[in-house]
């Protein structure tokens, strides 16, 4: 008995999608985006300023985008993802439809529907992009994973703890200060 064949989606089938619909594509795989919760957004908005306040206080040149934003993992067409926020120091890698390539820092805010992504689909193929440091924040399990992909290194955290940046030494997230 033959199995059945897996149908491979391009980046177009994304663009495809009806207005509001959203998607992320790996290895030619189109995973659906449920749309986020309030503490989700809530969470992603505290992070997000955080981080850029930082960047414009150091008057940095590393830019900061809060999703949805267009992350163009590899060169083919079978690659998008949409991380709740991602860090690009590399502006070369910045076009007017997203970022070209692996961003230096990716945070994943966990829902309900994305734990798996996140913690093994994501981890995977950022690691292979050439992300440097990715961050999983899950708010139901008190859990922040941080990554340095560089150093091949893993540390958790809780919602308790501050949390140092690896890309910004001076950077120190204290997650106690995150109003939700």
């Amino acid at each position: 008995m033959a199995l059945a064949e897996q149908k491979t989606y391009t980046i177009e089938n994304i663009y495809d999608l009806p207005d509001g619909q959203r998607a992320e594509l790996i290895d030619g795989q189109i995973y659906m985006m449920a749309p986020p919760n309030r503490d989700h957004q809530e969470l992603a908005g505290e992070l997000y300023r955080t981080i850029s306040n930082y960047i414009h206080s150091k008057q940095g040149d590393c830019k900061v985008y809060i999703a949805p934003f267009a992350v163009f993992l590899s060169k083919d067409d079978k690659n998008y993802v949409e991380p709740d926020i991602s860090v690009i120091c590399d502006r070369s890698k910045l076009t007017d439809q997203g970022c070209a390539g692996a961003p230096d820092w990716i945070i994943e805010i966990v829902s309900p529907g994305s734990r798996r992504m996140d913690y093994m689909i994501k981890l995977f193929k950022y690691r292979n992009a050439g992300v440097r440091e990715y961050w999983i924040v899950d708010k139901q399990k008190d859990r922040i994973t941080v990554y340095n992909l560089e150093k091949d290194d893993m540390k958790e955290y809780s919602f308790a703890d501050s949390v140092s940046v690896g890309i910004y030494a001076e950077l120190e997230i204290d997650f106690m200060k995150i109003r939700l």
